[in-house]
């Protein structure tokens, strides 16, 4: 089958999916503290979204990526977890792989496992305790620490990401690089980014251009450039001292659009075409109009098309609000 193609010649080959919408946190750089979720008669059942990601794949998607909100709030994600390892198994997806803020991985991390996924990334921002809850209003560090520490003694492949909070967590840095070599973790720093109204908070106010955190880094790490990639928008350093990598996501300071390869699905059957556009498609009406497949498969054909050559994110002294009005926690990471 014709591989998915948008109209600049780039391959679709990932599809990020959020489940759910809902989430056990409400970080200062992703939602309002009285952000309200969606109905639930909105979202899809895991049967549907079990089918859209299946036909993804039927055409051409090589990697998988299970977001939410918190995707392991959602009540039965383990069926749809093992149900969607099948494409693993058959050899038809090169990887299912899950975004956590941590908090229930003391549950579910043998089961990912079980299921078929073998490396995970967790939203981790700070070492701090008090902090940490400054940061996610209502987390509880030791329990991500915990969840953190079952993840790696089930098996599963560790990646830590940070968000680069301008006087919040920028005396950290080190320790996160420290912290996550010591224990075997590769880590990415990412830059805020304009998505959904976040009330009173000003993003201007949260943002730091990772030139400036890597260059921070390199006055006492040996920063050595790579060319590993992981199928996402991360650029990759080896940390000499530790022999682990750090990524880079820089959306603002250097977008990484030309080679961009995803699209995202939220938890409604919408799919978003670019992260800082507000170009979509409703997936939902045609899968729910024919249990055949052919319209579906349509859909996702014209969609995938319309995808924009870039994002337009931008925050600076004149522009520092939202580019993008959907939420990131509807958006599927």
């Amino acid at each position: 089958m014709t591989p998915l193609q948008d109209s600049f010649g780039r391959t679709v080959s990932y599809l990020r999916v959020s489940v759910t919408d809902r989430c056990g946190f409400r970080c200062v750089y992703c939602m309002a503290e009285d952000a309200g979720f969606l109905p639930k008669a909105e979202v899809l059942s895991l049967e549907e979204i079990d089918r859209l990601a299946s036909v993804f794949v039927g055409l051409g998607t090589r990697r998988l990526r299970l977001t939410g909100g918190e995707p392991l709030v959602r009540p039965g994600i383990m069926e749809l977890v093992r149900s969607l390892g099948r494409h693993v198994r058959s050899g038809a997806l090169d990887e299912l792989t899950l975004t956590t803020n941590g908090s229930m991985l003391f549950k579910h991390a043998a089961g990912l496992v079980d299921a078929g996924v073998k490396r995970i990334n967790v939203s981790l921002d700070t070492l701090d305790p008090h902090k940490f809850q400054v940061i996610t209003r209502w987390g509880k560090l030791a329990k991500v620490v915990e969840g953190i520490q079952a993840a790696k003694d089930a098996g599963l492949h560790i990646k830590i990401n940070t968000v680069a909070l301008k006087g919040v967590n920028d005396d950290e840095f080190h320790t996160m690089i420290e912290w996550c070599g010591e224990r075997g973790f590769d880590l990415t720093f990412i830059e805020v980014m304009p998505l959904g109204d976040l009330g009173d908070v000003s993003r201007l106010d949260q943002h730091i251009p990772l030139t400036r955190v890597r260059a921070e880094l390199e006055t006492r790490w040996t920063l050595e450039d790579t060319d590993h990639r992981t199928g996402g928008p991360a650029r990759y350093v080896r940390v000499k001292e530790t022999g682990r990598r750090v990524g880079f996501i820089t959306p603002l300071t250097h977008n990484f659009c030309e080679s961009c390869n995803r699209v995202r699905l939220t938890c409604t059957g919408t799919l978003c075409l670019c992260l800082g556009q507000e170009d979509a498609a409703d997936l939902r009406t045609p899968l729910r109009l024919s249990d055949d497949d052919g319209l579906l498969i349509d859909a996702v054909r014209a969609a995938v098309r319309r995808k924009p050559k870039g994002h337009d994110f931008i925050i600076d002294r004149n522009r520092h609000g939202t580019a993008v009005s959907r939420q990131m926690s509807a958006t599927g990471g």
